[in-house]
């Protein structure tokens, strides 16, 4: 990363120009009498001189305490021992690892609990955040611990999780290099203490649940609806392997991807990138418990980049999980699906969003490039993968809105949902629009999501539901169809403008 040289301040103060009347050369006009300035001016004058000073002097030792919170380690421990480029972070695209060990109480950690790459674009219109499962299974390249000088052979297939155990987080920036094609640029490992003290520091994070969740071994306890969580219980619910979905990995970076981009919501809502105290406030509190890379270390940088990243809209900022698939010597272990997954790095190597709206358009034609607008070709409404006169589909409105059940009852049926019903009023409001279906139905509720454009995260599988059922949200509070929330595609995830509620597991 490049340093920058910070100005300690401007130059010298002009001097008056001495005007008529004045008792003193450069002083201002005073009435008769003042002799030699005003004390009252005197004193302001004083005050502000401290007060400038004392800024100055302020920021640079805060400056020097930040960085002597960081812990560093090198950024990569492969066999790839060419220099990294040093990055310009407001011109360049920016690859920055995120791991959270599963590191408390002082006990040491060879395992990454949370990983996820940050990618962003040069222009820093998009986000991508990408979770790798800890079950995920991988070429590891050699390492060298660079403490004890133990070298760690290369592995075939080995648990991405352990790279952390080779050496340190560098051994799992170059297996995540080999697997993706990238060249990473920093690395930010954080311990559980740092979850914690980051969400006392924001004030709660905002999550939402379907029904209560008493997870004993995480020791996450919500009930239902939405709830501010921070401190143990929002490690919990980040942590929680047991409490969602279906009691696996895939369920709990579900939970943990709608934390964050609720947690960017709340950023942006509170104009928190605009804020220059708040924004130390929360360098103060991760870099207690923060190792980084050797050139991350730059505070000054570091503030340069969060506050350029105010402007990205929500539905550029995405949350998704690498595409796998089960390993079919172990389906407790995952493996890349390749076929999907290689588009994914395909884009993050050629800094590319991933988003709908983050998608350059094709190609011009000839016509249009040689300035002769081509006339747009009419697309075909593709056919629907069901009968929508076959969905048996209840509308229930949980958006806080009087009529919207209606509203939406009298567009499906105008689009052959025949069988459409009007629910009436939830028991309480939700945040999020969720299409709930029941065993075999799923594609039926598909068909729903794409006529009504509700993002696909939003459909979940419900035990206790027979055939499909949507409940209206607070995000779909007015118009016939939901607005663009950003799409991504055949990707499993979320943007931060989608609101999500998480399924307790069993449910």
């Amino acid at each position: 990363m490049s340093s920058r040289r910070a100005a300690t301040g401007g130059g010298p103060l002009e001097k008056p120009t001495a005007g008529p009347g004045s008792t003193e050369p450069g002083g201002r006009h005073l009435s008769s009498g003042a002799s030699s300035g005003h004390p009252l001016l005197k004193g302001i004058a004083a005050v502000l001189a401290l007060v400038l000073v004392g800024g100055v002097v302020f920021g640079a030792v805060q400056l020097l305490r930040l960085r002597g919170n960081f812990e560093t380690q090198p950024l990569n421990l492969g066999s790839d021992d060419t220099p990294v480029e040093q990055v310009d972070v407001n011109t360049d695209p920016l690859q920055i690892l995120v791991l959270g060990t599963d590191q408390r109480d002082g006990q040491d950690s060879n395992n990454s609990d949370v990983m996820m790459l940050v990618n962003l674009s040069a222009d820093r219109s998009n986000v991508t955040v990408t979770s790798f499962p800890r079950d995920l299974l991988v070429p590891l390249p050699a390492c060298k611990d660079p403490e004890t000088g133990t070298v760690y052979d290369a592995m075939d297939l080995g648990q991405l999780n352990g790279a952390l155990g080779n050496g340190g987080p560098g051994c799992t920036v170059a297996a995540i290099n080999n697997v993706t094609g990238l060249s990473i640029d920093h690395f930010m490992m954080a311990d559980f203490d740092a979850v914690k003290e980051l969400s006392n520091t924001l004030g709660g994070v905002e999550v939402c649940v379907n029904q209560p969740v008493n997870d004993p071994l995480s020791g996450l306890n919500i009930p239902a609806g939405v709830s501010s969580v921070k401190g143990d219980q929002a490690l919990a619910f980040l942590r929680t392997r047991h409490g969602f979905g279906n009691g696996g990995d895939e369920g709990r970076i579900r939970a943990q991807q709608s934390f964050l981009a609720s947690m960017v919501r709340k950023v942006k809502d509170e104009g928190t990138l605009n804020n220059l105290p708040k924004l130390y406030s929360i360098a103060e509190t991760v870099t207690k418990n923060l190792t980084v890379d050797d050139e991350l270390a730059n505070i000054p940088d570091l503030v340069s980049l969060a506050t350029r990243l105010k402007d990205v809209d929500l539905g550029n900022v995405a949350f998704v999980t690498v595409p796998v698939m089960p390993y079919e010597y172990d389906p407790n272990r995952l493996v890349l699906d390749e076929a999907k997954a290689q588009p994914l790095f395909d884009a993050l190597v050629s800094d590319q969003g991933i988003t709908s709206a983050a998608t350059p358009s094709a190609e011009p034609s000839a016509s249009a490039a040689a300035g002769t607008p081509a006339a747009p070709e009419p697309e075909e409404p593709a056919a629907p993968a069901v009968d929508p006169a076959a969905v048996p589909v209840t509308l229930v409105n949980a958006s806080g809105t009087a009529g919207r059940d209606a509203k939406v009852l009298a567009y499906l049926k105008s689009k052959g949902f025949v069988q459409a019903l009007a629910g009436g009023a939830a028991p309480a409001e939700s945040p999020a629009t969720q299409i709930f279906f029941g065993y075999g139905y799923e594609e039926m509720a598909l068909e729903v999501a794409r006529t009504l454009n509700i993002p696909d995260v939003q459909v979940v599988l419900s035990a206790a539901s027979t055939g499909v059922s949507v409940e209206i949200g607070e995000d779909f509070a007015s118009g016939s169809t939901m607005g663009d929330l950003g799409d991504l595609g055949d990707l499993d995830g979320q943007t931060a403008a989608q609101v999500t509620c998480q399924s307790a597991f069993g449910n």
